[in-house]
């Protein structure tokens, strides 16, 4: 199944803390490449992530992971259900959004990555090397805070075809600028599922948590999303964002206060579903 959602839910998801104009120039700016002054405006380029839902990643292509290793991206799969996210690791701005976006919510939950789930990021640019990945990986896993996170996070290089054969069964769409020398992309995420089915896709660079516990837990269980579901993540995200604007916050309670009743069993992956 492919659905052309984007770039539409990456404007519906300006972050609530700026402005809804400037939240939107924030995410604006990954579809628009920096100019001088006087010189005039570049089209947008024809960048977006397209929806291939039930879509499988190809398990057999090759990359390096952040120690040089040579790795499959099956090795990653196979038990657990995987967050794929894409991002290059010399991005000045929109990649370091998301993944921070990943980490906040994903700090929120009480899955820990490496155990219920795994992380794997890939670089879309192929001149970065595992250096590059190593220090994003150093970083994210520090920001992470959690015992065993370099388990659970894998930041991959690789060749421009298996880049290309990965972003496109996804349908992350993006564009370089040689003249300024960086990459105008859309932000969003993917998770999959044990057996590297596209399962659903987070749109923007904030993740809420609830959301994304439910994706993994569906992921978990070969579940697969569809559009409607993204329409209606989306707008339950604004409806959440108003709220937050309107109701007093609980800060000593985590989106999973929210879940109610005993412990609920664990599905094969070890991923916890709760029921009402």
């Amino acid at each position: 199944m492919v659905s052309t959602f984007s770039p539409l839910p990456l404007f519906a998801s300006c972050p609530s803390r700026l402005s809804a104009l400037g939240g939107c120039l924030l995410v604006l700016t990954a579809f628009t490449l920096p100019v001088s002054a006087g010189e005039p405006l570049s089209p947008v380029p024809d960048v977006g992530i397209d929806q291939h839902l039930n879509a499988q990643v190809p398990l057999e292509l090759n990359f390096r992971d952040e120690t040089g290793r040579a790795v499959r991206l099956g090795d990653y799969l196979g038990s657990r259900p995987v967050i794929l996210v894409f991002a290059y690791y010399r991005c000045p701005m929109l990649c370091p959004l998301v993944l921070d976006g990943v980490v906040k919510s994903l700090r929120v939950l009480s899955f820990d990555a490496g155990e219920q789930f795994a992380v794997v990021v890939v670089s879309f640019a192929d001149d970065e090397a595992p250096a590059l990945a190593a220090a994003k990986k150093e970083q994210i896993v520090r920001q992470y805070a959690r015992p065993g996170a370099a388990d659970g996070w894998h930041f991959l290089t690789g060749e421009e075809t298996a880049i290309a054969r990965l972003t496109q069964t996804v349908g992350f769409r993006y564009a370089y600028d040689g003249k300024h020398r960086q990459y105008a992309h859309a932000a969003g995420i993917v998770v999959l599922t044990p057996r590297g089915r596209i399962a659903r896709y987070f749109y923007g660079i904030e993740f809420a948590p609830r959301d994304l516990r439910l994706g993994l837990v569906e992921a978990a269980a070969d579940k697969i999303g569809t559009v409607a579901d993204q329409l209606l993540l989306l707008e339950n995200g604004r409806v959440r964002e108003a709220s937050r604007d309107e109701l007093p916050r609980d800060h000593g309670h985590d989106d999973n206060s929210t879940l109610p009743g005993p412990a609920a069993p664990r599905d094969r992956h070890g991923i916890r579903e709760d029921r009402p």
